[in-house]
Order: C-alpha cells, then structure tokens, then sequence
C-alpha cells in the first residue's frame, strides 16, 4: 500500500532531518574514535626520518592536499602590487608612535582591488617585531584615534556596533578597542599592523566583488572546485600586506606574526602556512577549519560549517560534510605545516562551540614535528589548568570567559613574542 504524504509534512520532516544533522554535540563520551593522521608517514607509508624527509616529501604533499581539498589554491599570479602612504603621523597614540596609512592595490589584467593597512610602529625602536591581523568591522574600531580612515567597504551589520545599511560610520569609532591591546603592543615594543578583512573579499556567499574576481577567465562567476575560498583569499590579502611591510624601513620584517580570531584565526594559520616569510602564527578561538580537530566532531563540524558559511572553503571541502573520517589529514598536520616556526593557539572555556580540547591536542599533535628540528612542543595530552598557559615553541593556553579576544590573551601573546620572536 502506498502512502501519500502532504508536502508539508515532507518539509516538516526535511528539516528535522536537517537540524538534527547538525545538532552540535558538547558531550566527550559522544566523540567519535578514530585513528589520528600520523604526521610522520607519507600518504604512500614511508616513514619520515628526518627534516630533510619532511621538507622534501611530507610537508608539500600536505600542503597540496589542503590547497586541493579544504581551503582551495590561487588560480594564478598578480601582475602589479603597488603601495601608497595615504596619511601618516610621527606623534600618534599619546606622542609613543608613528602611524602610517597604506593602500595595498592588487591588479591583474584590467582589474584592480585596493585594501588600507593601519600601521602603528613605537617610536622608541628602529627596526620593530609587528603583529599582522585582520578585523572585523573596519580599522577605526580597533582604536578611538580620529585620523584612522573609515572603510567605503560592505560591512556585515551589527546594531551593537552602529553598523547598519551595510556601510561603516563615524558611530562605530572605536568600538572594538578592547580587541586590540594597541597600548600594551607599543609598550613591548611590537607594532601592530590591521587590515579590514571585508576590503579584501566581503565576508558573503558572493564572488563577484571581492578578490576573486580578479582572477576570473571570461565567463567565470565563481571559482572551480579546487579554487580558493574567501580564508584563502583573506591569507592571501595577508600576505600582500607583508610584501608592504618587507618595504618598510621601521618593521622588522623577519619577526612578522600572522594574528587573527575566529574566522580570521583560520586565516592566519593559512597565511604562515602557505608563506613561510612569517616568522609565527597565534590563532585565538579559531575552532573548525582553524586549530580545532575535525575528526572529533565537537562543536561546529564540517558539515555546519560548510552549511552555514559555504564561500569559506573550496567546494572539494563539501565531500566531507558529516563525513570528518574520510578526511586523510586533520588540522594538527595544518599546524605543523608552520614548523619549526613558533606557534601559539588559545581557547576559551565557554567556546565550546571551537571545542577548546580539539584545538590543545591538535596544538599537541605537532610536537614530533617540531622536534625534527629540535624545538619544544607540548608533550602532555592533558590540557593545562585554566589561565595557566604553556609557553613553549608551540604554545597554548585556555582562559577564562568567551569568544573574543582579551587583554589576558595579548598578555601571554606578548610574553611569549619576546620570547620566541624578538
């Protein structure tokens, strides 16, 4: 006998089907086992003895896979990046640094796309470390400074904030201050160095105003499957900023950090992965598709991610929705993509959503790596006590309270950069 059923109730019954499939799950005793990708054996079993064997075979073999499968490769070379100082100041913040303006203008064929970089150096040093990052909602959140430029760039809306209508204003002046610890950088002595991550690609299931574009042949509206991303196009961004940057006679351009949170923290690890001129990376709560293992499926999975925001990734990444064990690599062997560069990665305690445990063992999960040239991982699989951080090579730490980045988190970031970077 055959049953017909209402479309309603088919509709009812797909979205049932849907949520239930991306029900986070927060509950240890319900993570998955399964075998950890060994970091020290090639996709065709040999094993790695030796640096020279992980230079030469095993790192570029997984490099190639996460460009081909997760965060999708560059289709090609620009012609022209050009730079302009737009405004500039030897007398910011309170008389303790100089504050330059940059527009970054990237060309290809008869396309253009600019970006601005906020530069801010201490006053006190010739040649400064720096710390590069993206943010959120324009460069004049990140301080009160009047002269910071305010982005002409969509802007994803947030009435909290004062952005509506898309479009930043002068309302929105400052109101991320307290992600950006500018005061506490100079006093260290490292510059800081922020770009407006919507200027380079806007962060919206769209690729036909942002820097794609400028690599599409005719007729192309999107990238192909085995094409960039928008984290692969906001690392790419990073590192047109860093060309700026090896021109500037004020940064040392060998002690450049690629920083960033959240999405943007996955960003940073693509960046200092696929260039090696960072001298580090710190992902701050940068979760799945950033530090966090994706095997474990705790908090934001693959699937979800994709779902939710499907122009992050490329489209191969789709092919393992829900299906984190057909993944023959997992996010630790991005991490150590970074060896033997230092590299810290943080969590919170209530952001269960990036699974903080998922981002400490793939931090862990480095460590053999890391020792082929002989520099100190994390040797314990048990995460350290809340605010007490582990600074080695390979740091970590978790903290206290939320998403979002804090002057505890700059803290332990400076402690160890004048350490492992300076």
């Amino acid at each position: 006998m055959k049953i017909k059923l209402s479309f309603s109730i088919i509709l009812l019954f797909m979205t049932h089907l849907s949520s239930a499939q991306f029900e986070p799950n927060y509950d240890e005793a319900q993570v998955p086992i399964f075998p950890v990708p060994d970091l020290m054996t090639t996709f065709s079993g040999e094993t790695v003895e030796n640096r020279e064997d992980w230079k030469a075979r095993r790192r570029p073999e997984l490099l190639r896979f996460f460009e081909e499968n997760v965060y999708g490769k560059v289709p090609g070379t620009l012609d022209h990046v050009s730079f302009e100082i737009v405004e500039q100041n030897k007398n910011a913040f309170g008389g303790k640094a100089h504050r330059k303006q940059i527009e970054v203008t990237l060309q290809k064929g008869n396309r253009s796309l600019g970006f601005h970089m906020l530069l801010y150096l201490p006053k006190d040093r010739d040649r400064a470390p720096l710390f590069l990052g993206y943010n959120f909602f324009g460069n004049h959140t990140t301080t009160t400074d009047p002269k910071v430029l305010i982005s002409e760039a969509w802007t994803m809306n947030n009435e909290k904030l004062g952005i509506t209508g898309n479009q930043a204003t002068e309302t929105s002046r400052g109101v991320r201050t307290n992600r950006w610890a500018i005061n506490k950088i100079l006093d260290k002595g490292f510059g800081l160095a922020v770009v407006y991550y919507g200027e380079v690609d806007p962060d919206k299931n769209d690729f036909s105003d942002g820097l794609h574009a400028l690599f599409y042949k005719d007729g192309q509206e999107q990238p192909k499957a085995d094409e960039w991303g928008s984290l692969a196009a906001w690392a790419f961004g990073l590192s047109r900023a860093l060309d700026f940057l090896e021109k500037e006679d004020q940064v040392d351009a060998s002690k450049v950090i690629a920083f960033g949170h959240s999405r943007l923290g996955k960003a940073a690890l693509w960046a200092a992965a696929t260039d090696q001129r960072f001298a580090g990376a710190i992902s701050n709560n940068s979760g799945c598709g950033g530090a966090a293992l994706s095997k474990r499926k705790f908090g934001e999975t693959v699937g979800r991610i994709n779902t939710s925001f499907p122009h992050w990734f490329s489209d191969n990444f789709e092919k393992y929705n829900e299906n984190e064990e057909a993944l023959p690599v997992d996010q630790h062997q991005l991490l150590a993509l970074i060896a033997p560069r230092p590299l810290y990665v943080a969590s919170a305690v209530e952001d269960q959503w990036a699974d903080p445990k998922g981002e400490f063992l793939s931090a862990q999960y480095t460590f053999p790596v890391y020792g082929l040239f002989g520099k100190k991982g994390i040797t314990s699989q048990e995460m350290p006590e809340v605010n007490r951080p582990i600074h080695n090579t390979v740091a970590y730490h978790i903290r206290t309270g939320v998403h979002d980045v804090t002057d505890y988190d700059w803290e332990q970031y400076l402690i160890w950069a004048k350490k492992f970077i300076e």
